[in-house]
């Protein structure tokens, strides 16, 4: 049996494992639309803590960010991993508690834009509506960047056109997401984070090993100017829109300067998790609000080991194959590249199913919760309030196929950086929902027209400085979701405190969340 046939043998079964799953689960998942998209709110703190990490980290865990190292040192890849590490740990520790609460009481809501809606107690359903439109927008985006790792990942390993192993990979996707829903999803991203920390551990164990050992890895990241630098980064030298190679050796200029500007832009990712509808969804999920400290413990840790290694595989990536990758979109496989090396075909495969967990587990949340979006939020919430949970199933299916197909052709571009396209739809969701979160949660003041602010004015503010002011470069050149954030926060307090305060029922339900802490 070729290689390549053991590898896609081994895909082949992980697969056929992941559509049993969603099998398993459809009867519960179709019982009711609180089933499908939210579980019943019955599942348990393993099953929280490993399915929201897994669907937050996506194939950007191991693909992108081991891509960023090898293309230009630890510095960019090791401050957004702390940054993420550090909002990890915040988000489990100050917001999941009393959202799950805060959710329960406002009507029972299973999404997050009924949970801001009945928040503050709409007639209206402004901000059901815009915070329905943005998921749709943003969800999008983040499924176009799983469906690019699909593409990547099966066109790298069979040497096959990048577009039909696209759809093939959408098409997949959509088949289990379709089934089984929010219960399917989540057991089978419990699966899939496992499957991916497997993976990382054993490629870097290995890789490590024919490297020499951490020594040898280290030292020759040590010999390229800023590469193993936490205040400087490296700078491959570009000829023909590729890194210059001269006798087997690439080329890298003078290191750049990487200063507090840098680092606090990096780090700015952890404020992401604040506003991730797809973590955020967990919290509300558990069975017992109780059981989300241990849920946080495990969540942690899993983090915390995951990035670490995923930074180093990239740094090792460039002592083993120096030259093998030459553009920033084609270090994104350094992977790939090691598994298919360092590995027997049949064990390459299962690690190659790494990347498929990892892309599979978020590209089915951001379907699952979109769809949710369009078909709870705006067509029973908005058009047709007296639809049955049938037509509701019926309509978000319908959306989970349109999104889709709105997200292939965004990823019809072999070319695209993994890394970029989530880093925008992460800023997009964090500033759009990440200060109204916390400030629906934490702040009593808080009004309507207020959370309307903030969720026009962060997710606004996330175009404009990616497409107007990062442009201009220098102290100009920071991650759209810090300002994006800010303004947000800013636009809430300023338009809260402008406006008459919530009514007395809204203020003692809010009370009573509190004082039941």
């Amino acid at each position: 049996m070729s290689d390549t046939l053991q590898i896609l043998l081994a895909m082949i079964l992980y697969m056929a494992a992941v559509i049993g799953i969603g099998v398993a689960f459809a009867r519960r998942a179709n019982k009711s639309s609180d089933a499908y998209f939210l579980g019943g709110r019955t599942l348990g703190p393993w099953v929280i803590a490993m399915s929201a990490e897994a669907s937050d980290m996506s194939g950007w865990l191991l693909m992108g960010l081991p891509g960023v190292a090898y293309w230009c040192g630890i510095s960019d890849a090791a401050w957004t991993a702390i940054g993420l590490a550090v909002g990890t740990y915040l988000n489990w520790l100050i917001v999941s508690k009393r959202l799950r609460r805060y959710s329960e009481r406002a009507g029972n809501a299973i999404t997050l834009p009924e949970y801001f809606s009945n928040r503050f107690h709409e007639e209206r359903k402004v901000i059901m509506t815009i915070a329905a439109v943005f998921i749709l927008v943003f969800f999008t985006i983040y499924a176009a960047s799983c469906l690019v790792t699909c593409g990547k990942l099966f066109s790298t390993l069979f040497g096959m056109p990048y577009v039909p192993m696209m759809i093939v990979g959408a098409a997949f996707v959509l088949l289990y997401t379709v089934l089984g829903g929010f219960l399917a999803e989540s057991a089978s991203d419990f699966m899939q984070a496992i499957v991916m920390i497997v993976a990382l551990c054993v490629v870097m164990v290995l890789g490590t090993s024919a490297a020499g050992g951490i020594g040898a890895v280290v030292e020759n990241a040590k010999s390229i100017p800023g590469f193993f630098d936490f205040f400087g980064i490296a700078t491959p030298v570009m000829e023909n829109g590729a890194q210059a190679v001269v006798d087997g050796v690439p080329q890298f200029g003078e290191p750049g300067r990487y200063g507090l500007l840098s680092i606090v832009s990096c780090m700015a990712w952890g404020l992401g998790y604040f506003g991730m509808p797809q973590v955020l969804l967990r919290f509300m999920a558990i069975r017992e609000e109780k059981e989300l400290t241990r849920s946080r413990r495990i969540a942690t840790v899993w983090v915390v080991i995951s990035l670490s290694v995923a930074v180093f595989i990239g740094v090792m990536g460039r002592a083993l194959f120096p030259a093998a990758l030459t553009t920033a979109s084609d270090a994104e496989n350094v992977f790939i590249l090691l598994s298919t090396n360092l590995l027997p075909p049949l064990l390459a495969g299962f690690v190659m199913a790494g990347i498929l967990a990892a892309t599979i587990s978020s590209s089915d949340s951001y379907l699952l919760i979109a769809a949710s979006a369009f078909a709870k939020n705006l067509y029973q919430g908005l058009w047709r309030r007296e639809a049955t949970d049938k037509q509701v199933l019926t309509v978000s299916r319908i959306t989970l196929l349109t999104i889709a197909a709105i997200a292939m052709v965004i990823a019809l571009d072999e070319d695209s950086v993994i890394f970029t396209i989530v880093s925008f739809a992460w800023a997009g969701f964090g500033a759009t929902f990440g200060p109204l979160m916390l400030m629906s949660l934490f702040w009593k003041r808080t009004t309507r027209a207020g959370a309307i602010a903030g969720m026009l004015c962060g997710g606004g503010m996330v175009f404009f400085w990616k497409l107007a002011v990062r442009p201009l470069g220098g102290a100009w050149n920071v991650y759209e979701l810090l300002p994006a954030f800010l303004f947000s926060l800013l636009a809430i307090v300023v338009v809260s405190l402008l406006t008459p305060a919530p009514s007395a029922q809204i203020r003692q339900e809010f009370d009573e969340v509190a004082h039941r802490a």
